[in-house]
């Protein structure tokens, strides 16, 4: 865990203005990035050399700390011709939930989302989101994490992942309703502000 710590603070403090402007341009604020503690991998931790360059998108606990990192690669091309993903986890680890914290904040509903950015939107709309990043990273704790809320709504992209996803937290909860949409939570953000996403759920946005 301290090791974690150490290298995302050091992520985080090697964030360049051309990393700044790709959140920027995803709608992710200043703010929100520095809350979420995103980074960038600029000089490698002990086995993460082979995300140089990437995006650095650690796992925290309520209290900010990290659990794990996942990773995003920042350039344009065909990830697999290079084998390798547009998203990287570290080996071994556990399918995770991102931004449990979240889950201490919130009343008796919750957002799910498939990507770790796309909770980050959310969130800075007032929205206590988290995030699993596909059907496979779905674990049954997770059910009992989300277990207690009236009304979990999810997120998801629409596309037969994003189907997949949704069937498989529908089929665990309940309380769970997808979120129609015509594109993912970013898409349809940048789209249309935050008007958009409370279309989205059924509401009128709620002024800053």
């Amino acid at each position: 865990m301290e090791l974690l710590e150490e290298a995302t603070s050091a992520y985080q403090a090697a964030v360049t203005p051309a990393v700044a402007r790709y959140l920027l341009d995803r709608g992710i604020s200043r703010e929100a990035a520095v809350t979420n503690r995103l980074g960038v991998v600029s000089d490698p931790f002990p086995g993460h050399g082979k995300f140089q360059g990437f995006l650095a998108i650690p796992y925290l606990d309520k209290d900010g700390r990290p659990l794990t990192i996942r990773f995003r690669c920042l350039q344009d091309h065909n990830c697999r011709d290079l084998f390798h993903g547009k998203y990287m986890t570290i080996a071994d680890d556990i399918p995770r939930m991102y931004g449990i914290g979240a889950i201490h904040l919130a009343g008796d509903e919750i957002h799910v989302c498939e990507g770790e950015l796309d909770a980050v939107v959310l969130r800075m709309l007032g929205l206590h989101a988290v995030a699993v990043p596909g059907a496979k990273m779905w674990a049954n704790r997770h059910r009992r994490m989300l277990a207690g809320f009236s009304r979990v709504y999810v997120w998801a992209d629409p596309d037969d992942a994003g189907a997949e996803l949704t069937a498989k937290i529908t089929r665990a909860l309940r309380s769970a309703k997808p979120v129609r949409l015509t594109a993912d939570v970013t898409d349809t953000y940048l789209a249309g502000g935050a008007d958009a996403i409370f279309a989205a759920l059924g509401r009128e946005a709620v002024a800053a």
